[in-house]
């Protein structure tokens, strides 16, 4: 007889049960070791701890003395610089002092200079203003004179004496032949017993200008002779 029973509906494929268990596993691997390298690499850091040897306190000593030195490494330089600066502020300070002393003293010296040629110049005005007393006495150059040198004879300032001769050209006087008005105090002609002595006393002069103004070289005098008495 024929089977008519249904027939059995085919079992599905079981290998996909397996594939699902297999990755199951593989993650479950994974993850162990991944955990294992965790552990591994926590425990070689912690060997590695364990085997660096504490620093001793000169060690940190030391670390602290070159923590606080390090800083101020570069300070002595900048001192030394500043040192510098400050001396080479205080040279040129110096330097400037001097020279503003230097500069002072020749501006009081120019000063000194220009007061006394204000002084001679009012001195040689006024003499000039003021008219020469005494008698006039006409001068002829000699050989060795100059223009100053009578002046200085006779006791009169050059200016005196230009203004006596003011168409004589001072560096142009000649010998014997330029005749200079020069003022004198008297002509005194010599009588008894006028010796210098009792001359400069009688006029009230010394007996050197007496003898400067006539060119005498001893203190002798004759009778008759004329003698220039030169001012005062």
């Amino acid at each position: 007889m024929e089977d008519y029973r249904n027939p059995r509906p085919a079992e599905e494929n079981s290998n996909i049960p397996m594939i699902t268990l297999l990755v199951l596993v593989a993650l479950v691997i994974a993850l162990l070791y991944v955990g294992w390298q965790s552990m591994s690499d926590d425990t070689t850091k912690t060997e590695v701890v364990l085997s660096t040897p504490p620093k001793s306190d000169a060690m940190k000593g030391q670390e602290d003395a070159d923590l606080v030195t390090a800083p101020t490494t570069e300070m002595p330089e900048e001192g030394a610089e500043k040192e510098d600066k400050k001396a080479s502020t205080t040279v040129d300070e110096a330097e400037k002092q001097d020279k503003k002393a230097q500069e002072e003293k020749v501006a009081e010296k120019k000063k000194e200079e220009t007061k006394k040629v204000e002084e001679v110049a009012k001195t040689e005005k006024k003499t000039t203003e003021a008219p020469l007393k005494g008698t006039t006495f006409v001068h002829t150059v000699q050989a060795g004179e100059t223009f100053y040198g009578i002046a200085n004879r006779y006791h009169i300032s050059k200016a005196a004496l230009q203004t006596l001769n003011p168409d004589v050209k001072p560096e142009g006087i000649k010998v014997g032949i330029t005749k200079l008005n020069v003022k004198v105090k008297a002509i005194h002609t010599v009588g008894p017993g006028d010796i210098l002595r009792v001359v400069a006393q009688k006029y009230g002069v010394s007996k050197q200008s007496i003898m400067d103004a006539n060119k005498k070289t001893k203190d002798i005098t004759e009778r008759g002779e004329k003698l220039i008495i030169p001012l005062p």
